[in-house]
């Protein structure tokens, strides 16, 4: 029985991922362990996040270059309400949230009722959210409330001696349910339907208009999601946050399987290409005599690799089709 080709990326992408964490098994000792694999989760919790509300985006064939301000934003609104105005975190979290989804949904609406291309009004929303950083203040806000602390510190143990955070663990529950929205909901087909061909979305009468606001509007809320863990992480707000981070967001969901011109890729797909780019990482700091650029390096190598590996299997597709 052969394999379809369009789940031909995200085996290779699962393949990849083991291969590399065998490999890191054998050169390192301490590598093969539960608690390196939580690690990868765990540094990482902010960009898994972020890459699931990326994947409906590309998977819709749009794009979404605001995240990494978003989050810079959403750590710079938490951090002033509750260190410098002592609001409740209760408060705070929630209006991060609506502030994200408003952001995305906002954008989505001027893409679609205005035709403007995704890369653009994106871009437009990059700049916008990243100077209202600076707006709130240029410097860094350190965060010292004790919810925050509690959430940054809590351990939860797990077999082994090793341990999972908050944060992890919020990051696989929103994975979780990304793959059941992408799979088994009426939204998630029309997502897919729609970065098939948006004509043809529209020839059979699917909600198009709705289905692309609701995209941006998912991936504006996993962004300010993603920023509120990232305040976790860090502790602080800060205008230079997540500087780049869209790139490493597309990377992930690209390495993950992912179309860059919609309709094909899997949120599961997202998550191994996550698990990439946290294990090129983990790689280079138990090499201890590499530079950390080399992930930037290695990433890229990859991205390149996946590309041309799209681009020969829909040139396949297209000549099986003539």
């Amino acid at each position: 029985m052969s394999l379809n080709r369009k789940y031909i990326p995200i085996v290779v992408t699962i393949l990849l991922f083991l291969l590399m964490f065998t490999a890191g098994s054998f050169r390192y000792t301490g590598f093969f362990s539960l608690q390196v694999l939580m690690n990868l989760l765990i540094d990482n919790a902010f960009l898994l996040i972020t890459a699931v509300g990326m994947s409906f985006v590309i998977l819709s064939g749009g794009i979404d270059l605001s995240v990494g301000s978003i989050i810079a934003l959403s750590t710079m609104v938490s951090a002033s309400l509750v260190q410098q105005h002592g609001w409740s975190p209760a408060v705070v979290i929630p209006l991060v949230l609506l502030m994200g989804a408003a952001f995305g949904c906002g954008m989505g609406a001027i893409i679609h009722y205005f035709k403007i291309q995704p890369f653009i009004v994106t871009l437009a929303g990059m700049f916008m959210a990243r100077g209202l950083c600076y707006v709130i203040s240029i410097d860094t806000i350190t965060i010292d409330n004790p919810f925050y602390a509690s959430v940054a510190q809590t351990k939860i143990a797990l077999p082994g001696g090793s341990f999972i955070s908050i944060s992890a663990i919020i990051a696989l529950i929103i994975t979780a349910l990304a793959i059941f929205i992408a799979h088994y909901t009426r939204f998630g087909r029309n997502v897919y339907a729609l970065g098939g061909s948006e004509q043809s979305s529209l020839l059979m009468g699917l909600p198009v208009a709705r289905t692309k606001v609701l995209v941006y509007t998912l991936s504006g809320l996993c962004s300010a999601l993603a920023g509120i863990v990232f305040t976790f992480y860090m502790l602080s707000g800060y205008g230079l946050h997540a500087v780049g981070f869209e790139l490493d967001t597309i990377a992930a969901v690209v390495i993950g399987g992912t179309l860059l011109t919609g309709g094909v890729g899997y949120v599961l797909g997202t998550f191994f290409g996550v698990l990439i780019q946290g294990v090129i990482q983990t790689i280079i700091s138990f090499e201890g005599t590499l530079s950390s650029w080399w992930t930037k390096i290695v990433i890229g190598l990859l991205l390149f690799v996946f590309i041309l590996l799209q681009r020969v299997l829909s040139a396949n597709r297209s000549s099986l089709k003539q």
